[in-house]
Parts: structure tokens; sequence; C-alpha cells
């Protein structure tokens, strides 16, 4: 049984009414407004109180979606601080020229994108006109996270003021000779002027929050003062699709971050055409960005839809815009009046009425061209209103039409994204929408000329005051280059003389080493211990509450473990990031944390932990984001390998981070065997991340959750560890002609190899050396260096074939990780090769079944080292049978 508004009794029964009466007569008033004047009316009002509500302040959900209308009516408007008409000159040389580059650059067949900057220029304009703060000012500037398909408009604007040439612009996407411009925002390529690489869709807004949020984190541990920093990121509306991009809206908004700006360009197409055809994209986001707690400003229709709507006495306009689906509103900005008149005025008599009093050249003006987003003064209200509100971040929906000024052939085409060039007679025809002084002689050679009104013209003169009044030009990166001292030697010097009898994992190894190092009194506060959730899995529990969790409310309840020495901690100046169940989210952060030396002239010091199989596997396009960004910093996959973390099975058990990490230039990865090698690895890591020569590099290293006895560092071990290789243990106990064999191990497969050193002299009289792999890559990557060095005339050895130059006996190569990761180097050793791995899906058992299984044990290594021997004729081939007999193999 339901009442007449359909729901149970029982949930009636949840909010008790304590004025029946006065609520039926509320619900009677309601259905009379909807008798008299109608659903649509009952319906207006409705959501007038709604609002109203909100503003006054009372506790009720929120609306999720408003009127298809801007945000911010024309009366209501900011006066416009600057000169209109010298901005819309400015606006249109940059036009000009980004179409320019992109069809001059078609000749040689490298592409580009003209649409996308088209529909937004007015977005970026009226920012770096009056908004986004230089690196010249006070603090830091604004950080500004560009579409990265916008970028041949911001270089047509560093032409303009002077900061590229045409001889650059001609070089767009060609930059193997060294004076090119890259096709995106990429850092790495062109480090003056790109701070963040963006054209990864959906990293962009995922970065741009944690940025924001990293900013206050650095503020709220007095480390710099950010306040006057403001995070802006532009975004399309279908890159919205990604995962990635609304994945953090409610971290944003739980956290207040009223320091950050989306700005989504909503032209309402995708790459290959419309974002929502039979929906509307613009009220899907206010929905979800409104649900997360975000302020929402739309900015929809320009001035010119201003008399539709003050003649729409009926609400039938405002109705029709909201029923409308994306793909056709495009369509409109394609046909013509008539169309328009029959098929959106058409839909119902009320609009059929309005459009008797419109002529067709104001119908053509609103729907061609008349979007908020083509409107200086539209975009300049929804910024300010932006920057002024305060307790949240504010998204601005802004819509415009993809193409705008390219003409018919471009505006609002479903092909406009794979369109890389316009013939001479569309750019004349540019050239008189945008009143651009240049003559026809200028195409004499049958190319686009570039535009460029004199380097001191108006123009340029009025641009580079308002960048002078804002704190310099922008985008710009500028590093900082100031070394950190190096922590003293006690830091490390735990680690270097062992454990003793203690048995102690890498992991565990890592993180008191961290800890430690957090202590020094130089660089101490500079570190970011960055985790997803799992702190206590990795034993971090112990820095909870000396270092202290970060959250910008504190700690706002009496934690349930107060009472226990390692409770759980919060504080606004904590120093560690647990980010939740979130990889993302932490990679984000430690791109943040990686990059701080530039964006705020700031170094720090960031390691994120986490476990390795859902790290490089499941973020590895940050991590190419990271590697452009010019991030550094020390990257930790802890319950390392394919077979020691027990129990968890197929999809935990990583055996191939190492293969994908070995894919990216600007990661040093490293598998340490023991916690001396670790102690090594990290202080020659912040010499070469943190030094006075700094490197742009970041540090992989796997650590492993398996208990061992952990050994002293033997002497003159050092530079072995760095570079990748050293004999751990010289094999003895047999007689000096005995077949000898090298097993090289990493991680934790030594200790496999040092039993099957025992085993081999013990029963087969086999010697056997073990050395120590701590970097299959950066083997790799030195004798890469020296084959390209042979092919300029240089005669180099590569480390690893000058290590086991000589060494008697094969080589059999162990590790945790598939074969593929040893066999990296196996062409430059001298030595018969061959390779253990744990190549195939990861499984549930103990350790040394797993290690059974794959064929890695140390009886397993015993067979392989007996197997090549007899190969080479040094032991019988009736010994490997027996060997594989009386091990069960």
């Amino acid at each position: 049984m339901t009442d007449p508004v359909g729901k149970l009794p029982s949930e009636l029964d949840q909010l008790p009414d304590r004025d029946p009466e006065e609520t039926a007569e509320w619900a009677a008033s309601l259905d009379a407004v909807t008798k008299a004047a109608g659903p649509h009316r009952a319906a207006y009002l409705m959501r007038r109180s709604l609002e109203h509500a909100e503003g006054a302040g009372l506790a009720l959900p929120k609306l999720l979606e408003t009127d298809y209308v801007n945000s911010i009516p024309t009366a209501a408007e900011p006066a416009f601080d600057g000169d209109l008409e010298m901005e819309s000159r400015i606006t249109a040389w940059n036009r000009w020229n980004a179409a320019a580059m992109v069809t001059r650059g078609a000749r040689f067949g490298v592409g580009g994108h003209i649409a996308t900057f088209a529909s937004a220029a007015w977005l970026y304009e009226t920012g770096f006109n009056h908004f986004f703060r230089g690196k010249e000012g006070d603090g830091s500037g604004d950080q500004l996270y560009i579409q990265g398909h916008a970028s041949p408009g911001i270089y047509a604007r560093a032409f303009l003021d002077g900061r590229l040439s045409e001889q650059q612009l001609d070089n767009f996407r060609q930059e193997a000779g060294g004076n090119g411009l890259p096709s995106y925002p990429h850092p790495r390529r062109l480090p003056w002027l790109w701070e963040f690489p963006t054209v990864s869709m959906g990293l962009g807004p995922l970065s741009a929050i944690y940025q924001a949020r990293f900013n206050r984190y650095l503020a709220n541990r007095s480390i710099k003062d950010t306040s006057n920093s403001h995070v802006w990121a532009f975004l399309g509306d279908g890159e919205m699709d990604e995962p990635e991009a609304t994945a953090a809206l409610a971290l944003a908004a739980r956290e207040r971050l009223d320091n950050l700006t989306f700005v989504i360009n909503c032209n309402l197409q995708r790459l290959d055409g419309p974002v929502r055809a039979n929906f509307r994209v613009v009220q899907e986001l206010e929905g979800a960005f409104r649900g997360a707690g975000w302020n929402v400003v739309k900015t929809l229709w320009g001035n010119a839809w201003d008399e539709l709507f003050r003649l729409d006495t009926t609400g039938a306009l405002v109705r029709r815009l909201r029923e409308v689906p994306d793909a056709q509103f495009q369509t409109y900005a394609t046909r013509d009046v008539a169309y328009i008149r029959e098929h959106f005025f058409g839909a119902e008599p009320a609009l059929a009425e309005l459009a008797k009093l419109l002529t067709d050249a104001k119908i053509a003006e609103c729907f061609y061209t008349s979007r908020g987003g083509h409107e200086a003064r539209k975009v300049y209200a929804a910024y300010r209103a932006a920057v002024e509100h305060k307790g949240a971040p504010t998204v601005i929906l802004a819509q415009t039409v993809k193409g705008f000024t390219l003409g018919k052939g471009f505006e609002s085409k479903n092909a406009n994204h794979q369109m890389k060039k316009l013939s001479v007679d569309e750019f004349k025809d540019m050239r008189e929408l945008l009143g651009l002084p240049i003559p026809d002689s200028a195409f004499a050679d049958g190319l686009v000329p570039y535009g460029h009104p004199g380097a001191d013209s108006p123009e340029v003169r009025y641009l580079q005051e308002r960048r002078a009044a804002l704190g310099g030009p922008a985008p710009a990166r500028r590093t900082h280059a100031v070394a950190l001292p190096q922590p003293e030697e006690r830091a490390f010097a735990a680690l270097k003389k062992g454990s003793g009898k203690q048995e102690m994992a890498t992991t565990m190894a890592f993180v008191r080493l961290v800890k430690d190092l957090m202590r020094d009194k130089e660089t101490g506060r500079r570190w970011v211990p960055i985790v997803p959730d799992e702190a206590r899995t990795f034993g971090m529990e112990s820095l909870f509450p000396s270092a202290g969790i970060y959250s910008p409310l504190g700690q706002t309840y009496d934690p349930v473990d107060r009472d226990q020495l390692m409770y759980y901690k919060e504080a606004k100046d904590g120093q560690i990031l647990n980010e939740g169940i979130t990889e993302a989210g932490a990679m984000a952060d430690f791109i943040a944390a990686s990059t701080s030396y530039a964006t705020h002239g700031e170094t720090m010091i960031p390691f994120y932990i986490f476990y390795s199989m859902f790290g490089w596997q499941r973020t590895g396009d940050q991590f190419w984001q990271l590697a452009d960004q010019l991030g550094k910093g020390f990257i930790v996959g802890a319950t390392a390998g394919r077979t020691t973390l027990t129990g968890e099975g197929l999809q935990h058990a990583d055996g191939h981070s190492h293969l994908i990490a070995a894919t990216n230039p600007a990661s040093l990865n490293y598998d340490p065997a023991f916690a001396y090698e670790i102690a090594v690895i990290v202080k020659d890591g912040l010499r070469r991340m943190y030094g006075p020569e700094a490197e742009n590099v970041f540090y992989y290293l796997t650590v492993y959750n398996e208990p061992k006895p952990q050994p002293a560092m033997p002497e003159g071990v050092e530079e072995g560890i760095v570079k990748g290789l050293y004999r751990f243990k010289e094999g003895t106990g047999a007689s000096a002609d005995a077949p000898r064999v090298q097993l090289l191990a990493s991680g934790t497969a030594i200790h496999w190899a040092l039993e099957a050193q025992e085993l081999l002299a013990a029963d087969w009289g086999v010697t056997a050396d073990v050395w120590s792999a701590t970097s299959w890559g950066e083997l790799r990557r030195d004798a890469l260096e020296c084959d390209e060095a042979l092919l300029r005339g240089e005669q180099r050895v590569p480390y690893v074939a000058q290590a086991l130059e000589g060494a008697p006996g094969p080589v059999v190569a162990v590790s945790d990780w598939m074969r593929q990761v040893p066999d990296q180097i196996s062409q430059w050793v001298e030595q018969d090769w061959t390779s253990l791995g744990t190549d195939g899906f990861g499984l549930s058992d103990t350790r040394d079944a797993a290690r059974r299984h794959f064929g890695v044990d140390a009886r397993s290594i015993t067979v392989a080292a007996l197997a090549q021997l007899a190969r080479r004729g040094e032991v019988t081939a009736s010994s490997v049978k027996e060997a594989r007999e009386r091990y069960g193999l």
C-alpha cells in the first residue's frame, strides 16, 4: 500500500511530520498551481524554491541540474577590466597564426589540430590577459594545465609576444633538428615553456586536482606560501569520459580546494562526432560536479540570446533548450535558418510565436556564433566568479563551436578533428572575418603567411603590459637548481652493518632507512611519503605518530587506537600522504611532489610505496607523464616478485613490472637483494637527483616482504651495486680443477642461488660463484650506450662484460621475474647463457611450492647449472638425470 506520492509508509515514518495539516496545505498549493498554470509552472516554482532554500543555507539536498542558461545573467556581469577591442585584435592574430602553423606543417605530413583552439581561443585569451599569474611576481604563479590539442594557439601567442620565432613555428612537430616545437605540452621537449603534460586525456584533470591539493600541503607544512597560486585545468567535454578525469572530484570538494578551477570547453564534439549525441553533456557534467560538491558556473549563451530570453514569457524557450540533444544542436549550427525555424521553434506553439518576432539574421547569429565561450565579457564574468568563490573548487562549463571562425567547412563538422589545413581561399575568408591587414600579395608563393602587427605595435605592447602586471609570461617553466645537502652517513650506516641473526625483509629495511632520513635536520622535512592506503602492510605505521598523516582538517575525531604507541594520527601539517585506495591518486601526488622544484622552487623528495603489481601495470601512463614532467623521487614496488606474496594468487603476483619500467628512459630500475644495497642505491639516488649536477630521472626499487638475515656490506662493492652487478660470494669447497659456474641473481632470488651454491659443491663437486645483479636494467642501459659510442668511433666496453670477463664456466641468471628481465643483458655476456624465471601467471601457495612450480628454487638452479655444464662436456649427462630424480623435479 502506498500514499498518493508513491512512497511506502515505512519510508515516511523515518521523517516524523510535526504538522501534517501544514504539509497538506503545501501539497494542495502545488496541486493547484499544476492544475491552473500547468506542470511547467509548478516545476519552475519548485526549482526556484529549492534554489532559494540552498542560498539561505537550509539543510536540503542540492539541486543537481539548473536550467540550460547562463549562471551569470548579462545584467549581473562585472565590469570588464580591459580594452575589449584590443583583445579582440590580439585574439584574431593568435587564431590566424595557430591555423597557419598547422596548415604550413601539413606540407610535410606532420599533422596538427586546428579546431580545438579555434573554439577555445577566448577561454585562453581572457585568462592570459586578466587572470593567470606568472612566475615573476609574488609566489609561484598559477599552474596552467593546457588542453593538449590547443597547443598551436599557445605557440601563436608566444610568437606574438616575441618568445618564439617564425622559424620555430615552421618547425612545429619537427623536433629532430633541435629547434622544433613539440606537438603537445611536453616539458621534457620544451622545458622553458611547458610545465605540465596533458595530452594523454584524463590525466590533466586528475593531476590538476592533486596539484592544487599539494599546493595546500606545502602551505600547511610551512614549506611555501602558495596562497597566491591558482590551478587552472582546461579540458574538453569529450575528455570527461575518461575515468581519471572525474576520479578525484570528491577529493577536491572534500578538501575545499577553492584554489582550483576546471574550464571545460563544451563544443559538444569528441574526436569522431557528438559527445552526447542523444543527450546533453553540459547537464550531465553539471549534475556530476554539483553532486560532488563543486561550484558550477555555466557560460552557454552569448549576448545575442538576451533578446530571445526576454521574449520568452512562457518559459518555452528554456524548456526547449533543456530537451534538445547535443547532436541536434550541432546540426543547427550547420543548417539554414528555415531548418532552425521548423525544427527548433516549431516544437510548440509558444516557440513558433516567439520566432515570428525574430529576423533571420538574429536567428543565424544566435545559432551560428553566439556562444558564451566566444565572448570575452561572458568568460571574464565566469573567471571572476571562480576566483572569488570560497570553500569549494569551481567548474566552468563554457559552450563553444568547434572550429569557430575557420569557415563553414570546419565549424561543427564531425571530421574537423582530423582536418589539418585550410585552403588559401578559406584563409582569405577567415582574414575578412577577423579583420586582419594581410594583403593578397602575402599569399604569392602559395603558402599562407604568418601575421604579426609588429614588435612595437599597440597589440604587442598591450599584451606584454597585461602579462607584466600579472607577473610575467605564461605558460612558463622555471627550474630552481638548488642542490640539497647530502644526509649524514649515520642514516645509512645501520643498514650497511647488517641485522646479525635478526631477520628483516627488504621492505622493512627501506622503511627504516626513510624513517631515519626523515629525521635529518637539513632535508628531513622535504621527504614526502606516499602510500595508497596499505601503510601497515609495508610496516609504515611507525611513521604515523611521528610524521603524521596529512589532513587539511587535522584530526576531528578520537582515534580508536589512541592508547597504542603507533596510533593513527592525522594532522594539518602531517607529512604522509595516505591516499586511500587509489594508485592513480597516489601517482598524481608523486608527480606534484617530484616536480615541486620547478613548480614552486621547493625541492621535495617523494617516495611512493605500493604493491608492485599495482604500480606500473595499473598507472603506466602516469609514469610517462612523470618522465615528461621531469619528476624526481623514489618509486618503491613492495611485496615484489611473483613468489614472495604467498596466498594472494594470480592478480597480485608481479613478475613483469621491471619489464614495463625498462621501457621508460627516465626510470633507473633496481632489484636489491640486501638492506645494505638499498642504502647504497638510495644514497646514490639522492646524489644523482638532488646533488649539484642533478639529473632528471627517478628511481624504481623493488623490495620484498620475505624476512631474511641481512649481512653486513662487504668492502669495495659500492660501484658494483650502483652499476648493477658485483660478485657477492666466491665459490669454495671444491677442488681447483672442479667445473665452475657463475650464478647471477637479483632480489630475493639471491638466497636461492646461495643455497644452490652449497648443493653444487656438496652434491656434485661444482664450484659456483654467486653474483648480486642489483640492476639488470642499468647493466643494459650502460651496454646500449657503449654500442652507440661504437657507432661514433669510440671504444667502450660495457660494465657487465668487464665484470664477468674471464669468469670460468657458463652463466645461470635467476630472479623472481620473467626470464626476459635478466635476458636484457645476455647479448653482452661472453659466457654461455641461460636464465630461469617466473614466466606465466601467478598462483596461490607457499613460497617453496610456488618456486618449485616456476622452477626457480635452489634445486632447480642446481639442475640448470649441471645441464649447462653437461652441454660443455664438463659433467656427464647422467649427472643431470640423477639430479632431477634426487631433487624430485
